[in-house]
């Protein structure tokens, strides 16, 4: 936990004791009204103040993993918050993220299950996470997989995946072997990387650069770019699994909990 998060956590806890500030505050004043008039209410509550102020202080400093009890408390209400949107998100633009025709599928495109991955071609989580793709589609043969294009490591990635775009449109019965070879490669991938591997498996050179020039290639970027801000992922890979916003490359296993989660409901 970080101490910017430890100091917020206190600073709630001193608002809260606050609050309680004014009314005893309140309540000072009349006695001290009644039992010397000559001291103004402003010093009996500046009093008040500085007591309270210095208990609560005490307590903090006694009772430390009060704070984290509190910080603790304000995430779980945070990603509960975050979840609820995120939902809600996923049931207003169902066909945008399962079923976008700009997107690849692989796997069973007809599969009960499908996984969204939003990737990104430099992304290092994204090249350790192809082998737990592999390991699920080799393992569970009723599954479908989005892939969402979201290059957003430079300019090296938009190039990239434009020549990516570029290939599927034009030869999508390779595409799989052409993500694996740009994804798996080491190094950079770079617009010359892309091409290189997509001429190697048979594409034309000035076919793709012609396609590469194509609307839609900008329109796919603009919509993932869009859902991903709606749904608030921020780094890749980043999956959508039934209604839910699964961040990281968090494994195999984890994702066939998922998996085995919607289908057991």
């Amino acid at each position: 936990m970080t101490k910017v998060a430890l100091i917020g956590a206190a600073a709630g806890i001193v608002g809260v004791a606050a609050l309680a500030l004014g009314y005893q505050a309140g309540r000072s004043d009349v006695v001290v009204a009644s039992a010397a008039p000559e001291m103004s209410s402003t010093t009996a509550s500046t009093t008040d103040r500085a007591e309270i102020e210095g208990i609560v202080r005490n307590y903090l400093i006694n009772n430390p993993e009060v704070m984290i009890e509190v910080q603790t408390a304000l995430n779980a209400k945070q990603e509960a918050a975050q979840k609820e949107a995120s939902t809600e998100v996923i049931s207003q633009n169902r066909d945008k993220i399962f079923q976008s025709p700009m997107d690849a599928v692989f796997g069973n495109p007809k599969g009960d299950v499908t996984i969204v991955e939003f990737f990104d071609y430099n992304c290092g989580y994204c090249k350790k996470a192809l082998p737990d793709m592999d390991a699920l589609l080799k393992s569970d043969p009723n599954l479908r997989f989005v892939m969402k294009e979201f290059p957003i490591l430079g300019a090296d990635s938009t190039r990239a995946h434009i020549v990516a775009k570029a290939f599927k449109a034009l030869m999508p019965d390779k595409y799989l072997e052409f993500h694996r070879d740009l994804l798996g490669g080491e190094g950079r991938a770079t617009e010359a990387s892309a091409m290189a591997i997509a001429v190697k498996l048979g594409a034309n050179e000035a076919q793709m650069r012609e396609k590469m020039l194509s609307p839609e290639v900008t329109k796919a970027f603009n919509e993932n770019f869009e859902l991903a801000n709606s749904l608030s992922i921020t780094g890749t890979p980043s999956y959508v699994v039934g209604n839910e916003v699964v961040p990281g490359a968090l494994g195999a296993d984890v994702l066939a909990e998922k998996i085995s989660h919607i289908r057991n409901k």
